[in-house]
């Protein structure tokens, strides 16, 4: 069992950054694959990036790729989302979820996977 939860969130302007954390407890955060997803008013929770740590492979969603990197500090199990370059479409509920790893790398995209998640942080970007 891991617990997640999330901080970091808040109000910017567009092209500010923040930076959101998702610390775990339970079991390391360094045997699962980790993810951030987030969801906007009206619209589905969405993909953002996803990290294997065993392996070193990240993969982010085209939307964010340039400007969101994903990293993890294992000594203290948490992970983080560093947010540059913020737009107003960037604005949502941020979620971090964590994976077992026993899947092909293209389902790390689908939410379905994920057996963790924390209760979210909210991201404005006004312009």
């Amino acid at each position: 069992q891991v617990h997640l939860v999330e901080s970091g969130g808040g109000s910017v302007q567009a092209g500010g950054s923040l930076r959101l954390a998702c610390a775990a407890s339970g079991r390391s955060l360094s045997t699962y694959v980790v993810a951030w997803f987030r969801q906007a008013p009206g619209k589905e929770r969405e993909f953002v990036v996803w990290d294997m740590w065993s392996t070193e492979t990240t993969s982010y969603a085209d939307s964010v790729k340039g400007r969101f990197t994903i990293s993890r500090d294992n000594a203290k199990n948490t992970m983080y989302l560093q947010m540059n370059s913020l737009k107003p479409e960037d604005t949502a509920a941020y979620y971090c979820a964590a994976a077992p790893l026993r899947y092909a790398r293209v389902l790390y995209q689908t939410q379905a996977v994920y057996d963790f998640w924390g209760q979210g942080t909210q991201v404005t970007v006004s312009s």
